[in-house]
């Protein structure tokens, strides 16, 4: 029949009296064997060692069987049946760590918030627009209105704002190399002495105020609002605020420097364009001078001299032509009344001694009329007058054909101006059409010369602006809430309340160190045998 070893048995006593202390009919005291269990285990072992003789020997092991987990932890697997007795026990058990803890966890909270550095922060709210003051009409910057390119503009004034140059500002201009408070003393400090040169000592500081300050700085920007918050701390409450506002000043001056290096760029820039326009113009002018000079070409009131002397010509050659119209008609009417003999009672022969000719002619006829009807034909009177007509006509003729000689003149020096006037206007002509054709290629120069200037004075004006602009501050950045001293310093919190966090730390801890330990010790105990 089949007994169970003694092993199994002792095994299946403790867990039935474990099982009983689970269920509350027991106590911790019944996991303790008794005498009579004792006794009964002795003489069991005493049984089995007699049994044991008549058993055949075991074979003999060949190698060692490595260790398992539950070898080393044997009641691993009764990790699920920890009761709230055993969380008790263990709590019990570990008092004295949890007190510990508690009292270390105290005493550090204590120490630290009598050797913490204070911390007072301030904060500056400042309206970053992204639109500048609109100063000029055509300014070197343009804004853009698209709100997510206003919104990185904000971000990127932001960014500015806590940037390593205007830091490097502050801390020139606060001195803050020589702050203790942002250089702390190193016990190495006496080898920098001797290894580093004083510029390499004050690169180093700088650098390691720069990074505390870096640290001290924080910048952010409020939802749906061009608002950004600035948060400065400092030891010491007027150290921030003056922190906070030498900041603000620097961002201000930083963008002012920014827009007026880069207005000088452009300016810088359009200088050196300028001179090789300015060449340009010259030279594209000087083409046209010369040109000009070349072709003989002469203007007057913005017209060619060739034109308005063609023009003149022309009117001469008109007036001449007249002329000599009105000299040849007055020719051929003298000649025609020398031919008809009719040189007395022609209005043609004009002239002084014509006039005077004919009255005494007139007087002298009607004498010989009068003569004819009172003396008669052969009356010597009438003989004697009819011989002085005779004469007067003489002299008329003579004066007709003087009058005649001087139209002829005239005629011919008219005819002669005529044909030298008309020889002129076709040469003035040919000069005119050669000057015309010049002067297309002279305005396509004086184009040429006339598009330079305007890029040159277009580019010369932007320069004088932009050269202008770099003193004018156009950034619409405002401060709306200045830095004030805070009344508390923001950390380390009152000393109060360090000391409940260390001690509620202190509890947690003593706690877990209670609860691991007393989970350990029963993992570790001895595994119960299988019945």
């Amino acid at each position: 029949m089949y007994r169970r070893s003694e092993p199994e048995e002792q095994g299946l006593r403790l867990e039935t009296r474990y099982r009983r202390l689970r269920s509350g009919g027991g106590s911790l005291l019944d996991l303790v064997p008794t005498t009579d269990e004792e006794e009964a285990t002795v003489l069991e072992e005493r049984r089995t060692s007699s049994r044991a003789v008549d058993l055949p020997p075991s074979p003999p092991v060949l190698q060692p069987r490595p260790a398992t987990v539950g070898e080393w932890l044997p009641r691993l697997q009764l990790l699920g049946e920890i009761g709230v007795d055993d969380v008790i026990l263990w709590l019990r058990d570990g008092v004295r760590w949890i007190v510990i803890a508690v009292v270390l966890c105290v005493a550090a909270a204590l120490a630290y918030a009598l050797t913490a550095s204070p911390r007072y922060t301030v904060y500056t709210d400042i309206v970053v627009d992204p639109s500048n003051l609109n100063v000029v009409s055509d300014d070197v910057f343009t804004s853009n209105p698209q709100r997510d390119a206003q919104l990185l503009e904000v971000e990127s004034k932001l960014r500015v704002l806590t940037s390593r140059n205007v830091l490097a500002r502050v801390i020139d201009k606060l001195q803050l190399t020589k702050d203790a408070e942002f250089v702390r003393p190193s016990p190495l400090d006496f080898l920098k002495d001797l290894f580093l040169s004083d510029a390499d000592q004050d690169a180093d500081k700088h650098l390691a105020v720069m990074r505390a300050l870096t640290e001290r700085v924080e910048a952010r920007r409020e939802e749906r609002s061009f608002v950004v918050v600035m948060k400065v701390w400092s030891e010491e409450p007027e150290k921030a605020v003056v922190l906070s506002d030498a900041i603000v000043d620097a961002f201000e001056t930083e963008l002012f420097q920014s827009a007026a290096e880069s207005a000088g760029r452009v300016a810088q820039n359009l200088n050196a364009r300028l001179d090789e326009l300015r060449r340009n113009v010259t030279a594209a002018e000087k083409k046209v001078e010369d040109f000009r000079r070349s072709s003989g070409l002469q203007s007057s009131n913005g017209e060619l001299v060739s034109n308005q002397l063609s023009s003149e010509l022309n009117t001469q050659v008109l007036a001449a032509q007249q002329g000599f119209i009105q000299a040849e008609t007055r020719y051929k009417q003298m000649r025609l009344a020398i031919a008809q003999k009719q040189t007395a009672s022609a209005s043609v022969f004009e002239s002084a001694n014509m006039t005077s000719l004919r009255q005494q002619y007139n007087a002298l006829q009607q004498q010989v009329g009068s003569m004819r009807l009172t003396y008669g034909d052969r009356h010597p009177r009438l003989v004697s007058a009819r011989s002085e007509q005779t004469t007067l006509e003489a002299a008329m003729n003579e004066e007709a054909r003087r009058i005649l000689e001087r139209a002829k003149a005239d005629f011919d020096r008219e005819q002669a101006a005529l044909d030298a006037l008309r020889n002129k206007a076709r040469a003035e002509k040919s000069n005119v059409f050669t000057d015309n054709e010049a002067q297309v290629e002279l305005r396509d120069l004086e184009r040429d010369a006339r598009a330079k200037a305007a890029i040159y004075e277009t580019h010369l004006a932007r320069a004088q602006q932009v050269a202008e602009r770099q003193q004018i501050d156009a950034t619409n950045v405002r401060v709306i809430s200045r830095a004030m001293p805070p009344n508390s310093r923001t950390w380390p919190p009152r000393t109060v309340i360090l000391l409940i966090a260390g001690g509620i730390l202190g509890l947690f801890v003593g706690v877990a160190a209670a609860l691991t330990l007393g989970a350990w010790k029963y993992v570790r105990g001895p595994r119960p045998a299988a019945g």
